[in-house]
């Protein structure tokens, strides 16, 4: 941000916004009139003469305005940064006289302070080296400086911080002079630390005098913040200084204070800090001997803990400084520290320890790690055996620390730490074997570091695991092999084929040898040559002896075990995607010219350089051919719930095939794929959807697989195969999974650069494959055909916004799909098309190029109005499914878009879902009342508050409407209603029959209200600060956090006030009854003994429940084989209920599936195995609340029609084809091209935007209405084919 100029700022002055800065206008207007009268400039110079002539008038009167006073050297404030520095050294006199005089006052005033301490600030910085050199005794800076250093330890907040801000500010600024420091330094460290000593031992005296410690004293923390400030100011401490203050600081913290301790760690980390500088780093070594001359005793468990910490970071700045003379130190300093784990104190212990982690992280450099010196290993050596004395009995109670300390060594000195940490691991070996050590757990993480840091070799050197031929009087070690595939990494692949490819061939061959029943035996050998094989990740992850290790022998090894053992398929296919991308992670970082750079990389790159990747990367390119053969023919036999490791380990090999291979490879996988879409024969629906349990994918999914993993990294040449692949897999509606993988095959070549620009070549013709092919889709492949025209759509031109409409009916009606991630897709790519319409600067659509409109269509420019329009078209539907989806869709744009049309557009939605709101059909209603919860929460007040008059009466209506939670979802829109309109307009514009639903709204308001405050206030009293209140419902997106959140703070106390005032209260009083309750836990069998001793076990004061049998279910897997927790796959059909998941009535649908079978509408089986139904009418409030309504021709014209009007003016609307809603009323019908066949006592669907009718549906037997009368929402009339829904009896009043 740029500084204002004293214009700008003397301007703020004039045009306040407090009260406060009126006299402070006054006396400004009066010295500009003066220098306006003199016919001067007005200057900073004029400005500063003009003030201090004001001043030395106001101060020389003996009747002096005091607040005249306080604005002149608040104006100067103001002034002197902005006037000359000579002026300034010149009259620096003269305005110290009139200044030091508010700077001596006991009880000034903040303000005047602060604005006395900001010109001094200005004239302190003006001052040369000449000026500096005067003493404190004379009218000089130095006596300025010492009014800034008592005014430091002033106990008003404001006038404090404002004197250590201008000392900050000075001490950094010094004079131009040979001498780096400030020439007031010395004499602000003296000031600072004197305060300190006397206050000090002042705190001492009171202690002794009160017997105890005071909890929080001000005045020595101010004394602190001070000494702080100091420091901070001019780049440390001076040298001569240091060793009092650090002893001084050293004592405060030994008083156990909290506050002192953290203040004073902020001095020293402050000290540390300025010492970074390559200037100031002369002080460090100084500074560090002193500190640990200071040490204290080694059981003294307040001083020592501040100690290791300050020595801690003072050791990392020195390391950061002088990295090789800090090494040279390192035995030094870790024998210091590690002696106070000798200490009985545990947090003398762990402090101790935490240093000396420290120490080992920061101390030890990477120059050190790659190519270590003679005398490097010697310092290393010296480290090591302080560290190996650690284990002895003598530092017992600390080895839990020590485990710490030496976990912290492996991963300091990596690969160096062999051979000088052998002896530490034999011990810990030892240790962790005896049988009495109970921390194993801990002993087993710093064994798995030094597997990870010397390699495996080295550690099983030392601790032989005695597995394939034991050693009489050595234990077996079994238990390393969990830590060996946990921590191998970066190590010799060698070593795994010498020891453990040996080990699982005796263990297996023992397996096979056995015969009978599988014993315990042969159950451990089983699991040891499964955990022998998991072991070859590791091996796999970066190995330093690929090219000599990773031959022909061992890669057909791998290959029969990849044929023979599908149980050790998992970890080899792991093992050979491991070696691949390792490699390729190193080889993608660019070499670095600096030799310093280079070899920090090395250290992170573990020793492998980019070169020397690619050459192993070139390497295993030669064993591709046959690893994708055996892969590929693996790939067929494996059922899908495994297949997931093995594609990825092709996706892994494919990254480093030859492209001449590649394209061979390619070719061959096409034309047998060509040759089985050929010859498979379509499979009938019912066939298609029960797949056989267990059952192997047809060849044609499996080939396709592979085609796809290919697609990204085939040469542009082989292009047009694998469109033309695509094309008939895509039109193969019979065969859902086939279609669902061609589908994805857009969003894969999206991935790549090459499938990039085929998308840009061959997007015209993709265009036209997904049109031609929207009549063929599946239901489960919906969801991948909409992520594929998501893909697609960012590389469609201006010239072909046509695709835009083409698609859109098929989107819309998709916002209504069952499956929610389809739904979730659709959403997603109605804004990614509006985005797109946005953004296309008035590039014209070619209407005449839709398939659903005529020749001679005129273009239109692409504008957001315009796609509103496009959407806002199937308002005019023929079925109810198609304008509810509709309305959904214009809801989602209408969040996204609403600052981007116009208000007229706006009002015009508004006012046609005002008329859909008079519908007799709950679908479109469901979906009107989403749509209006958006404007109220969205769109301006000035828009909707004139709608009000009709939409609070049509939105109440269905508040009587006890299907499909109605009440509760009109309830929450008119809560929004209040709180975003006021309750006043609501109120006005409800009905006076409803108006006691709004009573209670405003009711429920006002109690959730005072509790809330009540339970802060209550929170406030008892220090805490919990809000227990808190909604904590994660939305996925801001759209469904505005679509179904609500303002219900209290659904207890939502009831309405139709309800029995004693059924209200009652349930409050049991609501907020604090105790009393209690319940008896009764057995089936006998009624409880209330004599018994344990009866009061049976007593319960929650209300009991009975606990379901557990029944058991079938575990869904993924691809990995891994449990499905959550969403389903795409096939899974998801309830669309609008209410965040649950059913009407809060059952699941199979719930709601055995209610209706024992209904009592439900048909009987009489004698002869016929089918007998009840034709009494009952008053079941459980019918079907979808599609029971037709909705009244009158409103749909009505709603129309208006809004056919409204958009006439901008062109109309253009209809456009597409696929028909749901067909039939009677039962949920089918959202297939046309109008789906009507269900039991339903009619057939019209069709939609261009679609066909469906045929009408069969009505139960013999043609009859439905299920006769016996529900209410299956049927009303008898004849065939045309069974009437009969409408709710709210319509029919």
């Amino acid at each position: 941000m740029a500084t204002p100029t004293l214009a700008e700022k003397l301007d703020k002055i004039k045009s306040p916004g407090l009260q406060s800065q009126q006299k402070n206008v006054i006396v400004l207007s009066a010295v500009e009139s003066t220098i306006k009268e003199q016919n001067a400039t007005p200057t900073p110079t004029a400005y500063l003469a003009a003030l201090l002539a004001l001043l030395n008038q106001s101060i020389a009167n003996d009747n002096a305005n005091p607040e005249i006073t306080a604005s002149v050297i608040y104006l100067l404030d103001v002034v002197t940064p902005y006037a000359p520095q000579s002026i300034l050294l010149a009259k620096f006199t003269s305005v110290l006289t009139f200044v030091a005089p508010v700077l001596v006052l006991q009880d000034g005033e903040p303000s005047l302070l602060r604005s006395s301490i900001g010109c001094l600030e200005s004239l302190l910085l003006a001052q040369d080296a000449a000026a500096w050199d005067l003493p404190a005794t004379e009218i000089s800076p130095r006596r300025a400086v010492a009014g800034l250093l008592h005014l430091s330890l002033d106990h008003r907040p404001k006038v404090r911080r404002r004197a250590q801000d201008a000392l900050t500010h000075v001490l950094r600024n010094p004079p131009p002079s040979p001498s780096l420091d400030h020439p007031a330094a010395d004499m602000c460290a003296h000031t600072a630390m004197k305060s300190l000593e006397d206050l000090v031992a002042k705190s001492a005296q009171l202690r002794k005098q009160s017997k105890k410690a005071d909890a929080h004293d001000p005045t020595l923390i101010h004394a602190l913040q001070l000494t702080k400030t100091v420091a901070h100011a001019s780049g440390g401490w001076p040298s001569k200084a240091i060793e009092p203050l650090c002893e001084l600081l050293l004592g405060i913290a030994k008083t156990g204070n909290e506050y002192m301790a953290m203040a004073v760690f902020d001095i020293f980390e402050v000290i540390f800090a300025g010492m970074t500088d390559q200037t100031m780093s002369a002080k460090l070594p100084r500074l560090m001997e002193i500190i640990s001359e200071l040490q204290p005793a080694g059981n003294d468990t307040q001083l020592v803990p501040p100690w290791v910490a300050i020595l801690s970071r003072g050791y990392e700045v020195s390391a950061q400084l002088e990295p090789e003379e800090t090494l040279q130190k390192l035995p030094e300093i870790f024998a210091l520290v590690a002696h106070f784990l000798e200490s009985s104190s545990e947090n003398i212990r762990i402090s101790a320890s935490q240093c000396l982690v420290s120490f080992l992280a920061t101390c030890v450099p990477k120059q050190t790690i790659l190519d270590p010196s003679v005398f490097d290993q010697k310092i290393l050596e010296k480290v090591a055996s302080i560290a190996e004395s650690l284990l002895s009995v003598r530092y017992q109670a600390a080895w839990m620390e020590t485990f710490t300390v030496l976990a912290a060594m492996y991963d300091a000195l990596r690969w160096t730490a062999y051979p000088i940490m052998m002896g530490i691991t034999k011990n810990i070996g030892d240790i962790r074997m005896h049988g009495a050590f109970q921390n194993k757990a801990k002993a087993d993480e710093v064994i798995g570091k030094a597997i990870r840091a010397m390699g495996p070799e080295a550690v099983l050197s030392v601790m032989p695991l005695n597995l394939a031929k034991p050693v009489k009087g050595q234990p077996g070690r079994a238990w390393m092999m969990p830590l060996l595939r946990d921590y191998v990494s970066n190590t010799n692949l060698a070593h795994f084929k010498s020891e453990f490819v040996p080990l699982s061939q005796v263990m297996y061959q023992r397996v096979m040898e056995h015969q009978g029943e599988r014993t315990m035996e042969i159950k451990i050998f089983e699991t040891l040559v499964q955990q022998t094989w998991s072991l070859l990740p590791g091996y796999c992850d970066l190995p330093l002896d690929l090219i000599d290790a990773f031959d022909q022998e061992f890669a057909e090894l791998l290959a029969n075990l990849l044929y023979s053992q599908p149980e050790l398929r998992m970890d080899i296919c792991r093992s050979l995607r491991m070696v691949v991308e390792s490699n390729q992670a190193i080889a993608a970082i660019e070499d670095d010219e600096d030799e310093k750079d280079e070899n920090e990389d090395l250290v992170l790159q573990s020793r492998v350089s980019c070169a020397q990747a690619k050459k192993n990367l070139e390497y295993l390119s030669a064993f591709v051919g046959n690893f994708l053969a055996v892969l590929f023919n693996v790939y067929t036999q494996t059922l899908p719930q495994s297949r997931g490791p093995i594609l990825q380990t092709i996706n892994a090999f494919l990254s480093i095939t030859p492209e001449t291979e590649l394209i061979e490879t390619f070719e061959r996988v096409s034309q047998m794929l060509a040759v089985e879409l050929n010859n498979s024969v379509p499979k009938d629906d019912k066939e298609n959807k029960t797949p056989k349990k267990d059952a192997l994918p047809s060849t044609s999914q499996t080939l396709m697989d592979l085609v796809i993993t290919m697609s990204i990294y085939i040469p542009r040449a082989s292009f047009s195969t694998l469109f033309e692949i695509s094309s008939v897999a895509i039109s193969r509606g019979t065969e859902p999974q086939l279609q669902k993988k061609a589908y994805k095959l857009i969003p894969r070549l999206a991935e790549s650069a090459t499938g990039q620009m085929a998308l840009n070549e061959r997007n015209a013709e993709l265009q036209e494959l997904l049109v031609s092919s929207a009549s063929k889709v599946s239901a489960p492949a919906r969801r991948e055909r909409l992520a594929a025209i998501s893909a697609l759509l960012p590389f469609v031109p201006t010239s072909d916004l046509h695709f835009i409409p083409a698609i859109l009916s098929e989107v819309v009606i998709s916002c209504k799909e069952n499956n929610e991630r389809a739904r979730e897709t659709a959403y997603g790519l109605l804004v990614q098309m509006g985005q797109i319409m946005a953004n296309a600067n008035g590039a014209l659509i070619q209407n005449s190029k839709v398939a659903h409109m005529p020749d001679d269509s005129p273009a239109v420019p692409a504008t957001i109005e315009e796609y509103f329009t496009m959407v806002s078209a199937g308002l005019a539907g023929s079925t109810p499914h198609m304008i509810s989806a509709t309305i959904t869709a214009l809801s989602r744009i209408l969040y996204e878009f609403k600052d981007a049309i116009s208000v007229q557009t706006l009002a015009d939605l508004v006012q046609t879902m005002d008329l859909f709101l008079t519908s007799n059909n709950r679908e479109i209603v469901k979906s009107v009342l989403g749509f209006i919860k958006i404007c109220i929460i969205s769109l301006p007040l000035d828009l909707v508050t004139p709608r009000l008059q009709s939409l609070v009466p049509n939105i109440i209506v269905w508040s009587h409407e006890h299907k499909g939670h109605f009440k509760s979802k009109v309830r929450h829109i008119l809560e929004r209603m209040v709180r975003r309109f006021g309750y006043d307009a609501i109120y006005r514009n409800t009905p006076e029959t409803d108006r006691k639903l709004v009573i209670n709204i405003r009711k429920t308001k006002e109690r959730s209200k005072k509790k809330k405050q009540a339970e802060k206030d209550a929170n406030r009293e008892g220090g805490s600060d919990s809000d227990e209140g808190a909604d904590n419902h994660k939305f996925q997106d801001a759209y469904d956090q505005a679509l179904y959140s609500s303002d219900s703070e209290n659904d207890g106390e939502a009831a309405s006030d139709d309800e029995g005032e004693g059924a209200r209260s009652s349930r409050s009083r049991g609501a907020n009854k604090k105790g009393g309750n209690a319940y008896i836990i009764e057995d089936d069998d006998e009624p409880l003994d209330l004599l018994d001793r344990r009866a009061l076990a049976n007593i319960s004061s929650t209300k009991p429940v009975k606990l379901r049998k557990p029944t058991k279910n079938k575990a869904k897997t993924d691809l990995d084989g891994k449990l499905i927790l959550g969403r389903d796959d795409d096939v899974s059909m998801d309830i669309d209920d609008d209410n965040n998941g649950t059913v009407a009535g809060g059952e699941s649908g199979v719930g709601a599936y055995v209610a209706a079978l024992k209904s009592k509408e439900a048909g009987r089986r009489v004698r002869g195995g016929k089918l007998k139904f009840s034709n009494k009418r009952t008053n079941s409030k459980d019918s079907d609340d979808e599609d029971d309504e037709p909705m009244a021709e009158s409103t749909v014209a009505a709603a129309a029609g208006a809004f056919r009007a409204q958009q006439r003016g901008r062109g109309g609307p253009r209809g456009y084809g597409g696929r028909g809603g749901h067909g039939g009323h009677g039962g949920r019908g089918g959202h297939g091209d046309h109008g789906g066949r009507g269900g039991h006592g339903g009619h057939g669907g019209r069709g939609g935007y261009g679609g066909r009718g469906g045929r009408g549906g069969r009505g139960g037997r013999g043609g009859s209405g439905g299920f006769t009368n016996g529900r209410r929402s299956l049927g009303g009339e008898r004849r065939r084919g045309g069974g009437g829904v009969m409408k709710s009896p709210r319509h029919n009043k």
